[in-house]
C-alpha cells in the first residue's frame, strides 16, 4: 500500500472476559506473563492448552481492571474459555460483545486518523489504545493491525455511528487516495506475519512457531501450558517455522517441496512470488535437524518443482533480505 486503506475486519470477533477473576483466567490460557498489562495496553498472546499446543494467537486488550477482550479472527475460543472458567470455578462472565473492528492501514494512516479523531491519535503508542470521540461516541482506537505498513484498529461498538465513521474515513481521505483494502498475502509473508490455521495449527506449540519471546517459562505464572512448554524446550523442538527464499523464480510453482540433501525437509505452509525481492518466498515448518544442515551447508537446500531443483536460502523469520543479498526493487501493491 502506498497511501492508506480502510479494512472491514468485523470478522475479528472479541471474546469478552469480565469479572474479578478475568486476569486469572486469561493468564491460565496463555504462557505470556500478563501481569504488567495496563488498562490502555494490547498484548499479543499465544493461547495454549495443557500440552502446550496452540489454540489461537489473539490480541489481548485490557479494557479495564476486570475486563479483557481477546480479539480473534477464527476458532471457537469463547467455548474453550467458558469450559475453563467452569472447570476452574473462576468468577467471570464470558460473552461475545457487539464489536466490529475497522482497520486503517498504510503510510498515510495517521494523517487520515488525525483528520477524523483529532491530534490525540498521534500520542497513541504501538500496541496501546485510547478512547477517542467521534460524533459524541468514544471508540477504542489502537495502534495495531495485521500489516507492517503501520496503522490503527478502531473497535466499533455502535453500528449506526460506525456507518457514519466509515463514510467519514473515505470523505476525509479522498485527497490521500484512500481505498478499500484487506490483508495482503505477499506483504504478510515478506514481513513474516503468521496466520493461525495456516502456518500454525492445533498441532504446534509456540516454541515451534518462533513465539518464544511470548512464553515466559522462567516465571511462576498460573498458566496451564508451562510444564509442557518447559519440557519441550529442555528436550528440543522437533520442527520449527523458518523462511525459505528462492531467487529468480518467475512463476508460482505447483506442488513445490523443500529438500535438504535430497530429502523432504518439511511442510510449506504459505508461499508467494515477491516482485519486490524477485524471489519465491515460503514459510516452512521444517525439521530441526534439516534447519541446522541447511544453514551450515547452504548448497544443500533446494525447492523441488516437477523435475527441477532450485537452490535458495533458509533463514529465521522475519526474512532478513539483506543477508541474502535480495534488494527491494519496488513497493508491493496490496490486493
Amino acid at each position: 500500500c502506498e497511501h492508506v486503506q480502510v479494512w472491514d475486519v468485523s470478522v475479528e470477533r472479541q471474546v469478552q472476559i469480565k469479572g474479578s477473576d478475568a486476569s486469572r483466567l486469561v493468564q491460565w490460557m496463555t504462557p505470556r506473563d500478563i501481569s504488567p498489562a495496563q488498562d490502555d495496553q494490547c498484548f499479543y498472546m499465544p493461547l495454549c492448552d495443557e500440552q502446550g499446543k496452540l489454540i489461537n494467537d489473539p490480541i489481548g486488550i485490557k479494557v479495564d481492571e476486570d475486563t479483557w477482550w481477546l480479539s480473534i479472527a477464527d476458532s471457537d475460543v469463547i467455548l474453550w474459555a467458558k469450559g475453563l472458567a467452569v472447570g476452574k470455578g473462576f468468577d467471570v462472565e464470558i460473552i461475545e460483545p457487539d464489536v466490529w473492528p475497522v482497520a486503517v492501514q498504510g503510510p498515510k494512516a495517521e494523517t487520515l486518523m488525525q483528520r477524523v479523531f483529532g491530534d490525540e491519535v498521534t500520542a497513541i503508542r504501538f500496541f496501546r489504545y485510547k478512547r477517542l470521540a467521534f460524533k459524541g461516541h468514544h471508540f477504542i482506537v489502537a495502534r495495531s493491525g495485521w500489516s507492517k505498513q503501520g496503522g490503527f484498529e478502531i473497535y466499533v461498538d455502535d453500528a449506526a455511528i460506525g456507518q457514519e465513521l466509515w463514510d467519514e474515513l473515505f470523505r476525509a481521505g479522498e485527497d490521500l487516495q484512500v481505498g478499500h483494502g484487506c490483508p495482503n498475502l505477499i506483504e504478510r509473508i515478506e514481513s513474516g506475519l503468521l496466520s493461525f490455521g495456516t502456518d500454525m495449527t492445533y498441532e504446534h506449540t509456540p516454541l515451534q512457531c518462533g513465539l518464544d519471546k511470548y512464553c515466559h517459562l522462567d516465571k511462576n505464572i498460573g498458566s496451564m501450558s508451562l510444564d509442557a512448554l518447559r519440557k519441550q524446550k529442555a528436550e528440543g523442538v522437533p520442527s520449527r517455522l523458518v523462511g525459505v527464499a528462492i531467487p529468480g523464480l518467475s512463476e508460482l510453482p505447483e506442488s513445490p517441496s523443500v529438500l535438504v540433501n535430497g530429502l523432504l525437509a518439511g511442510e510449506i505452509t504459505s508461499q508467494c512470488l515477491s516482485g519486490k525481492y524477485d524471489a519465491w518466498l515460503g514459510l516452512v515448518m521444517m525439521d530441526s535437524e534439516a534447519i541446522t544442515t541447511a544453514k551450515n551447508q547452504p548448497d544443500s537446500l533446494h525447492l523441488h518443482v516437477g523435475n527441477n531443483d532450485f537452490s535458495g536460502f533458509c533463514v529465521e523469520l522475519p526474512f532478513a533480505f539483506d543477508t541474502m543479498q535480495l534488494e527491494a526493487r519496488h513497493s508491493t501493491e496490496s490486493l
